[in-house]
């Protein structure tokens, strides 16, 4: 197939090396020219997957009508935040027969919706040929082609399939689903989940803290998730439970370092300054607070997290807050 990426940072590049050695013809999109320019230089993103070359059959543009005209596939990996206004770009081209696929992982703090919805929004095509890829899976890894498991999902089960076998790979499994609601909910609120795990860090809390942030999370995630449409057991899945366990643990993971780096005493401008990649965490607690507000959801943990980042409380004080709340049955909805 022909396949654009849109978004070549360290997630974009690793799915196009991906794509391009299954075979397909694949457009490699960015917007910042000077990236551009060293990207088609060296064949390698020096800056966020440093020593994995790109081969050279991957065509690296600027051009936003060159990956947009004739593609059978666009794979959108650029920040939640930004997916609308390139969409906005894109409108004068003719999309009849392309899939979507979106491997963004967060909520558009404006609207409150995720990625599939700003893409029906924006362009004029069918909700059955838009997609979903998420699941635990740092391109850091990926890249090294570390054995990596996710899910791709579409409201139309022979799109999730085909999404299924462009990517599938021996080190890159991808399982299907039609739940494309919880798999969107699923990568993009355990981010919230992840900062609380990394304050956990940064504040020198243990193990058992951790698990019970992970646990419990989950159970958030499940609860807001399940109102917003999604079925329960996505979140014990890939895309769930999967993508919380290695975005809280990992050393790779961007939303767990900013956690830690709170924990640690360092105000959230300060943090973000010194990253050259986006936290899609940060901004979709704010929508995580929003929406739980909006659903009268309870979703503790979320809470903390946005009161830690956006209102500078205390993080060891707000986590013996969360341990003195009032007594609750384990599995209460």
């Amino acid at each position: 197939m022909k396949i654009s990426v849109l978004g070549a940072g360290s997630w974009g590049t690793a799915l196009a090396i991906i794509l391009s050695n299954n075979g397909h013809d694949v457009t490699l999109w960015e917007f910042k020219k000077e990236y551009v320019k060293g990207l088609i230089k060296h064949h390698e993103n020096k800056i966020f997957l440093p020593g994995i070359s790109i081969p050279q059959e991957i065509v690296i543009t600027h051009s936003l009508e060159q990956a947009s005209t004739n593609q059978h596939m666009i794979v959108i990996a650029i920040p939640t935040q930004f997916v609308r206004s390139v969409l906005q770009k894109m409108k004068k081209y003719s999309f009849l027969n392309t899939t979507f696929v979106s491997v963004a992982k967060g909520i558009e703090k404006e609207t409150l919706v995720t990625v599939d919805h700003i893409i029906s929004d924006e362009l004029d095509i069918e909700e059955n040929n838009i997609a979903v890829l998420s699941g635990p899976s740092h391109a850091e890894e990926v890249s090294r082609k570390i054995p990596t498991a996710v899910v791709a999902a579409s409201r139309n089960l022979d799109t999730a399939k085909d999404v299924q076998a462009a990517f599938m790979t021996s080190y890159f499994r991808v399982y299907s689903t039609t739940d494309i609601v919880g798999v969107e909910l699923g990568g993009a609120l355990k981010n919230v989940i992840a900062i609380g795990a990394g304050i956990i860090d940064g504040a020198k809390f243990g193990d058992n803290t951790k698990a019970a942030i992970m646990t419990r999370g989950i159970a958030e995630i499940s609860r807001l998730g399940v109102q917003l449409g999604a079925r329960p057991e996505t979140f014990s899945g890939l895309s769930g439970m999967g993508d919380l366990i290695v975005t809280c643990m990992s050393r790779h993971s961007r939303n767990r370092y900013v956690g830690e780096q709170i924990g640690m005493g360092k105000k959230l401008p300060e943090v973000l300054k010194s990253m050259k990649m986006v936290a899609e965490g940060v901004e979709t607690c704010k929508s995580v607070h929003e929406l739980a507000a909006k659903h009268h959801i309870e979703v503790p943990i979320a809470t903390a997290v946005y009161n830690i980042l956006f209102h500078e409380k205390d993080p060891i004080k707000v986590t013996y807050e969360l341990m003195s709340r009032g007594m609750k049955a384990e599995l209460e909805f």
